[in-house]
């Protein structure tokens, strides 16, 4: 569970978070919707420890993450993934170097001990055939289209199997087809991992996709939190704009997908 109270950050004179407060439910995929540069990345960078607040705490799973700096914080986050808004794949290595980076870099979490070779290729194929990769090993970002580094991105997340993971936009950019397709890969990672997820997004399809609540962030705080539907209710001017937005619910085509 990740528990935030009175979060503040602000960039010079810029307020992004002024008091934010905010509960994750474990096993839960909450969307936090909000207008660009309105703090819903920086919020993801203070829950992975990349920023500091200047006031406010964050804890997860009992760990006051704020309090905690260098090795002591990376033990806690180091259990969490993030698959960032451009992906941030390393341009030098192909897929599967940018997959295995993380394995390579601190092996097996259980263990602490290095994976052999073998193993690190087996764990690579798996995601990247989990993601719709395979066979992309060898590639190199510059030869992948838009939503096949989104993709990329995701296997390099999920191949070490965190427990929290969070998605910078994970939309933005895409054509609407293959949005959808990365929508579907979230909700079919949140049910093989079994994690809690974080998605910031200003697509309200995205969002009601693969969101279990939904929350509104609005000069610097949380100002609406709840389930789909009745979020979908709430009489406020954002959500009365995204209503307006949608011609059908994406959740139809999740019925239809797992009816066929």
């Amino acid at each position: 569970m990740i528990v935030i109270r009175g979060l503040y950050k602000k960039f010079g004179k810029l307020k992004v978070l002024e008091g934010l407060d905010l509960d994750v439910q474990s096993g839960e995929t909450l969307v936090v919707l909000g207008r660009s540069g309105i703090g819903k990345s920086v919020l993801l960078k203070q829950i992975i420890g990349i920023m500091k607040p200047e006031a406010g705490t964050i804890d997860i799973n009992g760990v006051r993450i704020t309090d905690l700096l260098g090795p002591d914080l990376y033990k806690v986050v180091q259990d969490m993934g993030m698959l960032f808004q451009g992906a941030a794949l390393f341009d030098s290595m192909n897929v599967e170097e940018n997959t295995a980076f993380y394995l390579n870099q601190h092996g097996n979490r259980q263990t602490g001990k290095q994976y052999t070779k073998a193993e690190i290729a087996d764990l690579v194929s798996h995601a990247l055939e989990m993601v719709g990769l395979e066979g992309t090993q060898k590639k190199m970002p510059s030869d992948l289209s838009g939503g096949m580094r989104k993709r990329a991105g995701l296997a390099r997340l999920i191949v070490y199997r965190p427990s929290i993971l969070l998605y910078d936009e994970p939309t933005t950019g895409l054509d609407p087809m293959t949005a959808m397709q990365i929508n579907e890969l979230i909700v079919k990672t949140q049910n093989e991992l079994k994690g809690t997820s974080i998605v910031v997004t200003h697509d309200i399809l995205s969002a009601l996709y693969v969101g279990t609540r939904l929350a509104l962030i609005a000069d610097g705080k949380i100002v609406h939190i709840a389930d789909p539907d009745t979020f979908m209710k709430i009489d406020d001017p954002t959500i009365a704009f995204l209503r307006k937005t949608i011609s059908q619910d994406p959740r139809t085509l999740k019925a239809e997908t797992n009816h066929t």
